[in-house]
Parts: structure tokens; C-alpha cells; sequence
């Protein structure tokens, strides 16, 4: 095996186990809407799981591990592109920000701040934020 195919092995798997710990979120509540699935739909080409990758992780989500980001900058990256996700397309509609809060507090963000952090991520994506722009901006929110 190369370098290369290591490398793209490595980020396959790690895909993966983004996406199945963004469906155990989105089907936590046991039911999947319609607009979730379609966010899920959408997700999954992003982040380039096949369809049958697609149908395996939706029937057992658990069969992957969840890679949690460890660091907060690493949580505020994952937290800028799912906000990205659900924000630019507005798939999810009115349930963006439940959906959005709920990604949050499974990254990390504790209950206390995550709707203070949701509705700033998503006021950040209206003013067209880059990624610099959306961390510096919530690390300093409460300064």
C-alpha cells in the first residue's frame, strides 16, 4: 500500500465516522424527517460516502467510531462546517437551528452556551464568515 493510499484510507474512515455520528444525531429522537434526510443526502456526497457505505451506516450508525474532535479549535472547525452545511442550501428549513444545536452539544458545547453559540455560528454564515473569522469570533464572543 502507498503513502497515498494510506492517506486516502485514513480519510475515508475518518468520513465515515463523521457521518455516522452526525446520523446517530439526527436519528436520536428515533424518527428521521424528511428534511433531515435530505441534509443527510447532501452530506454523505460531500463527504464522498458511496451509497451503499450510505445504506449501511443508516441501518447500524454504531459500526463506526466517532473521531470527536479533542481540541476546541478542532470542535469550532467541525462546528463551521456543519453549520456551512445547514445553513447554505437551507434544507433543513425552520428545523436549522434545533438540528444545529443538537450537532453542537454531540461535538461538545455544553448546554449552557450552545443556543448562545448556535445562533452566533449561524449570524457569522449570514455575514459570509471565513473559517478564521467564525473561531476568532466565537473564541472571543465572551470577552
Amino acid at each position: 500500500m502507498s503513502f497515498s493510499d494510506l492517506f486516502d484510507s485514513e480519510f475515508k474512515t475518518r468520513n465515515k465516522g463523521h457521518f455516522s455520528a452526525i446520523v446517530r444525531v439526527a436519528t436520536a429522537d428515533g424518527d428521521l424527517s424528511p428534511e433531515e434526510r435530505a441534509f443527510l443526502d447532501k452530506l454523505a456526497t460531500r463527504l464522498e460516502i458511496s451509497p451503499a457505505e450510505y445504506e449501511e451506516i443508516l441501518e447500524n450508525p454504531l459500526r463506526y467510531p466517532i473521531n470527536p474532535p479533542y481540541s476546541y479549535a478542532h470542535r469550532l472547525e467541525r462546528l463551521y462546517d456543519l453549520s456551512r452545511m445547514v445553513y447554505v442550501d437551507h434544507v433543513l428549513g425552520p428545523k436549522q437551528k434545533e438540528v444545529l444545536t443538537r450537532f453542537a452539544l454531540a461535538l461538545g458545547f455544553t448546554p449552557g452556551n450552545v443556543n448562545f453559540i448556535v445562533e452566533k455560528a449561524l449570524s457569522l454564515l449570514v455575514m459570509n464568515a471565513d473559517l478564521d473569522t467564525f473561531v476568532f469570533e466565537i473564541t472571543h464572543m465572551n470577552k
